[in-house]
């Protein structure tokens, strides 16, 4: 028999399948030359798995299906702005042990969901409960993250929100939800966001479309359109390169063409001078309001 037939279509297998090709020894050796993955304690795979391959090991490992609940629940939704690492899991009942790829969570009662054909703890209910145990501008990211790609909507986070009554973190949680937006495209754009609303500006429109002089339409992260002011958040990421850089400048140049005024911003401004950042944008506000 191949090695290859031992794996289900999951790509995964278990030790006792394993040893009806291969030795202990031929096992160590393959693990240890990179050609096949330990996941779990005797639990193999083919190759590095995803996230739901993960759970599936899980499931071996464990000897019956896990719920998966907190960052690991929100990234099968699509929404984990926190990018978790360690999987979630709620205590399936049976001795398994935390470890620095797992963390095993106590919460009887909690709703249920069938996503990506697992079992997960609700949408609203996880994103109110990452929220709970997040600084105010992550919290905000991920409340923003779960309306942006309708994993719930504003009302399932109230009602929510509701149930988890005097619980740590529900009073933050319960005033935030005020400022929630499903146009928040990224975390730092909350994290903005939230900057504007604690240093007293005007709510922006989000994703705004502004269309130059030549027919050609550009969007902007925030928008004061009485006041002609916009805002950017910059990432390195996004605006590396010599493309991204013709580009970002095209953009200002037009948008100026058109009486707009431009303010960059990066994760530096946001969170290492907030106060500086909302004094340049109200600066420009005031600016246009005693030109008018």
């Amino acid at each position: 028999m191949e090695i290859e037939a031992v794996f289900s279509p999951s790509g995964l297998a278990t030790a006792a399948e394993l040893s009806a090709v291969l030795s202990r020894k031929q096992l160590a050796g393959l693990v240890k030359a990179g050609r096949l993955i330990r996941v779990f304690r005797g639990v193999y795979a083919a190759s590095e798995p995803d996230l739901v391959g993960k759970l599936a090991a899980l499931d071996l490992f464990v000897g019956q299906p896990v719920v998966a609940c907190m960052g690991t629940a929100a990234a099968l939704y699509g929404f984990d702005a926190e990018n978790t690492l360690p999987l979630h899991v709620l205590d399936p009942g049976v001795r398994l042990r935390p470890s620095v790829g797992l963390m095993v969570h106590q919460r009887v009662g909690a709703p249920l969901r069938r996503v990506q054909g697992r079992l997960a703890t609700a949408p609203a209910w996880t994103a109110i409960e990452i929220a709970r145990a997040l600084r105010r501008p992550r919290a905000l990211a991920t409340l923003d993250a779960a309306l942006h790609v309708g994993a719930c909507t504003a009302a399932e986070l109230r009602a929510t929100i509701a149930e988890h009554k005097g619980r740590r973190g529900i009073v933050k949680v319960r005033k935030l939800i005020n400022h929630t937006d499903c146009l928040a495209e990224s975390p730092m754009e909350s994290e903005a966001r939230l900057v504007f609303i604690d240093g007293g500006l005007p709510v922006p429109e989000l994703q705004y479309s502004i269309v130059d002089r030549y027919g050609r339409c550009w969007r902007v992260d925030f928008a004061w359109p009485d006041a002609l002011v916009a805002a950017e958040y910059d990432s390195v990421e996004w605006h590396v390169g010599r493309d991204a850089l013709l580009h970002d400048r095209l953009k200002t140049v037009r948008l100026q063409e058109c009486g707009w005024t431009t303010i960059p911003m990066t994760v530096d401004d946001i969170h290492g001078d907030p106060v500086g950042l909302v004094a340049r944008i109200n600066a420009q506000l005031l600016r246009r309001r005693l030109v008018g």
